[in-house]
């Protein structure tokens, strides 16, 4: 197993550099509860976490995981050399010294790819719009084991970046709650470096079972929504299996899509039925 180049400043290298089987292989040391060794929530008081949002990881079935996701999205210092030095400031040098060979490999390969990518081939054969003749659909999110079956989700989340505050609310409401969906969100899920209309496709056609499309001013400007919505629709005309479903979560000044209008919506934005808008959104979601 090749080890990283000793040039790499780990501190500059992204959490998401790690793959599927280094985040297991942490999990099954962090994830049981521990009165001698630091666990899973030492780890995550010291990322920055405080207590209630600790409990609230509880519930999920690998904690670890929860925690390196949530770590991720919202913290911009996120990085392999932040959590090796974290697994060292809580005394898990233990963790470090096992997992440091499959670390050390999975940044190789990151840099690699980032090498690749900015190296651009000297010749292109033949140019056409015809299916992607590279492995391109496989190893494409998080959790992707490129042996094995890929991800599957529940819903694919469509949004603008404007709406992000809403999409982790509908995080915690979804996934860290009973109701144990799974949310494909793009930003989160998604590995970087591959084209963003294929991918896209490929997760709302075949690895999500329904789409989620947050509704908003913003929504009506954004390309990527536009072209994820038409694509949604084109697969389920009539809206069979009710596989796309709106959400307006905030008051809109432009009108509604069009395209939408015939679809029965999840409206946030009133108030006496509030209280039954994530019941009902995810019973629509947990259908077969």
């Amino acid at each position: 197993m090749a080890c990283v180049d000793s040039e790499v400043d780990l501190m500059t290298i992204p959490l998401i550099a790690l793959n599927m089987t280094v985040r297991k292989k942490l999990a099954l040391y962090l994830n049981p509860r521990n009165a001698v060794a630091a666990d899973w929530t030492a780890v995550a008081e010291a990322m920055g976490f405080n207590y209630l949002e600790i409990k609230n990881h509880e519930t999920s079935q690998s904690p670890t995981k929860t925690v390196l996701e949530n770590w991720h999205t919202r913290c911009s210092d996120a990085t392999v050399g932040k959590l090796l030095s974290i697994l060292s400031e809580v005394e898990r040098s233990d963790i470090v010294k096992d997992l440091r060979p499959f670390i050390d490999e999975d940044v190789r390969k990151y840099c690699e790819n980032l090498r690749k990518k900015a190296d651009p081939p000297l010749q292109v054969p033949e140019v056409d719009s015809c299916f992607p003749r590279t492995p391109e659909r496989v190893g494409i999110t998080l959790e992707d084991d490129p042996d094995g079956a890929p991800e599957l989700f529940d819903a694919f989340i469509c949004y603008c970046q404007s709406d992000f505050e809403f999409v982790h609310e509908m995080i915690r409401e979804l996934e860290q709650t009973e109701y144990k969906l799974k949310l494909c969100v793009f930003d989160r899920d998604v590995l970087p470096g591959s084209c963003v209309w294929t991918i896209t496709s490929e997760l709302i056609e075949k690895r999500c079972k329904r789409m989620v499309v947050v509704i908003s001013d913003e929504y009506l400007e954004s390309d990527a929504c536009d072209f994820q919505t038409k694509f949604a629709l084109s697969l389920c005309p009539g809206a069979q299996n009710k596989r796309l479903i709106p959400v307006k979560y905030k008051s809109m000044a432009k009108p509604f899509p069009s395209i939408l209008r015939f679809l029965t919506i999840c409206d946030y934005t009133r108030p006496p039925t509030q209280a039954w808008f994530w019941v009902r959104l995810a019973k629509a979601l947990s259908l077969p």
